[in-house]
């Protein structure tokens, strides 16, 4: 099956309404893409892209959602019926920073993934493991069981999120797989979707962790790696372009 690329922007803790403002309107100007594209700003800019990017080929998504779902006394929390009526399509689940920072569990983040898809939201499950786990030869066990919680919860449904595998050793220090490497870790979970549901060769499956310009093209030729989960590179509109092109 024939995979449209997707590659997504995740603006982390980053923004002003002022950078919102222009960064949209650069992307916008570089724009349209043979790939499918979306951005993943601050939930508190939601809104501003929502009337910016409204007819676009541009879609949006949150960065994190909460795992509750509809309304209730949760403060801080952002639900999936919140996130939808901002004209989210997508929303990050799992991210390697929720899992360390705030100690978020392979359970927290299948609930959170399921309360996504009853509200129509697409979750982008991130499966990845850190510097320590690679070097101790575990990179297979822990993104297997990351995923394979999800699995569990979605069933049958998990054809319908996008899978992206981001080694934490690789995110924000400028470290990379080779292509060799991510390819590798793909293609086995690939074959675990697979093995999970008959329609699981549609799953979209990205990469994350330092992707730039300069091997964002060698990266998504491999056969499994389906695009990219992009951080610091999603802040300079030249710089996504050219990773959105690749």
């Amino acid at each position: 099956m024939q995979r449209k690329k997707l590659v997504v922007g995740n603006w982390k803790m980053n923004g002003s309404k002022a950078l919102v403002q222009s960064l949209v309107q650069e992307l916008l100007a570089l724009g349209p893409w043979p790939s499918d594209i979306a951005i993943c700003p601050p939930a508190i800019y939601l809104g501003q892209c929502e009337q910016m990017l409204a007819q676009s080929d541009l879609a949006w998504g949150a960065q994190d959602v909460s795992a509750r779902e509809g309304s209730g006394a949760f403060t801080g929390e952002l639900s999936a019926n919140m996130l939808k009526e901002f004209g989210c399509r997508y929303v990050i689940v799992g991210h390697s920073e929720r899992r360390s920072y705030h100690g978020e569990s392979d359970q927290l983040v299948a609930a959170k993934a399921l309360v996504a898809l009853a509200q129509g939201l697409v979750p982008i499950v991130c499966v990845g493991e850190t510097r320590a786990e690679r070097e101790a030869g575990q990179t297979q066990a822990v993104v297997e069981r990351q995923l394979g919680a999800v699995i569990d919860a979605l069933g049958q449904r998990i054809s319908e999120v996008v899978v992206a595998y981001e080694p934490v050793w690789a995110i924000g220090t400028g470290l990379t797989a080779s292509p060799e490497e991510a390819q590798a870790v793909h293609a086995k979970l690939r074959s675990q979707l697979q093995a999970a549901s008959v329609a699981a060769g549609q799953v979209r499956i990205l990469y994350g962790g330092s992707v730039k310009a300069e091997n964002a093209t060698e990266l998504f030729a491999q056969a499994d790696i389906d695009g990219g989960l992009i951080g610091g590179a999603a802040l300079k509109a030249k710089d996504f372009d050219a990773i959105c092109r690749a």
